[in-house]
């Protein structure tokens, strides 16, 4: 279960809130966890969401206790193309998140957990999966479809 250990961990790493420097805060407030697919397989959505609840109130509380009195938001995504789950901490709101493509902020985490836990070959398609050119070059012609991601969000920060 090295990965609700290294969940654990992101509760206790240095955080940076700088509101008017958001790299330095994505740069040190970012964490990309794996997880081997033993651990996958042998873990359950509960345990991974109540892990990264934990963290998140404790975030909250460190927060709270430098003082910070501004708006702040912990959240986690499944990053498919890399097979990880990654989280974050940052001085924004939920609805401005420092993502560049479309996403969809959620109180629930379990499917964001749930699509990590069944990604068994991060990065891999599979030869029938793959587009052919025909159906390709329909797409580029009508523009690709952006499906926005799903990003569970936790309010961290003195003003909610």
């Amino acid at each position: 279960m090295v990965l609700l250990t290294w969940i654990a961990e992101v509760a206790d790493e240095p955080v940076v809130l700088e509101p008017a420097d958001r790299r330095v805060e994505w740069e040190a407030n970012t964490w990309s966890l794996g997880a081997a697919d033993e651990d996958r397989s042998s873990l359950s959505v509960a345990e991974v969401v109540a892990a990264f609840e934990r963290t998140a109130a404790a975030i909250g509380e460190r927060i709270r206790s430098l003082g910070f009195s501004g708006v702040a938001t912990f959240y986690v995504w499944h990053d498919e193309q890399a097979g990880q789950l990654r989280c974050s901490t940052g001085s924004v709101p939920a609805d401005a998140l420092p993502f560049r493509g479309a996403y969809v902020a959620s109180d629930d985490l379990g499917p964001v957990v749930e699509g990590f836990l069944a990604d068994r070959e991060a990065g891999f398609i599979a030869w029938p999966d793959l587009d052919d050119a025909q159906s390709l070059s329909e797409q580029t012609a009508t523009g690709p479809e952006i499906r926005p991601f799903s990003v569970w969000v936790s309010s961290v920060g003195a003003s909610h």
